[in-house]
């Protein structure tokens, strides 16, 4: 029986409760086995705005999950350079772990995205879409993808980063332990 692995992708520039909520969900309706956070190198649809280093991403998940034991990094495309598109990704992994069926976790804002994937058409063979709702976004889309609903919470990543800057209260944003760490480093103006 293969292993049933949910894959959130992000930049997770910090991590923040959003994403927790997504994985939960997407974890437990699926009864999925484990839900790995992939911190993205470059993503090929938008420009990192932050300085963080791939260590303080990586830190900051680990002080996000810790204490889920069906949480975990994977650290993949981080080994490599230039742009991480999906479908390479994912191949990579599927060779690496051929007992595992994956379940890749996407917003409703990607799921719009689709068309323009890489090789969408192959991808769509290798691993399962989850689409989970986004605020102003429709889960409409002809490819066929499991769709998760999750309690809308409006908060984003690039949101804190703009509060910490200007010194705005991150509380109950995120977890503890990444607020702390957010504010011993200093990182985005805090």
């Amino acid at each position: 029986m293969k292993k049933k692995v949910g894959i959130l992708g992000g930049t997770f520039d910090p991590p923040h409760l959003g994403h927790l909520i997504i994985a939960n969900e997407v974890f437990h309706r699926l009864q999925l086995d484990e839900i790995q956070f992939m911190p993205n190198q470059e993503p090929p649809h938008k420009e990192r705005d932050s300085h963080t280093t791939n260590r303080d991403r990586i830190r900051m998940i680990e002080l996000a999950i810790q204490g889920n034991p069906y949480f975990s990094i994977e650290k993949i495309e981080l080994e490599r350079k230039g742009r991480s598109y999906t479908y390479d990704t994912m191949k990579m992994l599927i060779e690496r772990n051929p007992n595992h069926e994956y379940y890749f976790i996407i917003g409703a804002d990607m799921v719009e995205y689709l068309p323009h994937w890489k090789k969408i058409n192959e991808l769509m063979e290798m691993i399962k879409f989850v689409g989970v709702n986004r605020p102003n976004y429709q889960l409409e889309t002809t490819y066929p993808i499991i769709q998760i609903e999750v309690p809308f919470i409006e908060i984003s990543s690039s949101m804190i980063r703009h509060r910490s800057k200007h010194c705005e209260t991150i509380n109950y944003l995120l977890p503890y332990g990444v607020i702390n760490y957010i504010e011993e480093n200093q990182l985005y103006g805090s």
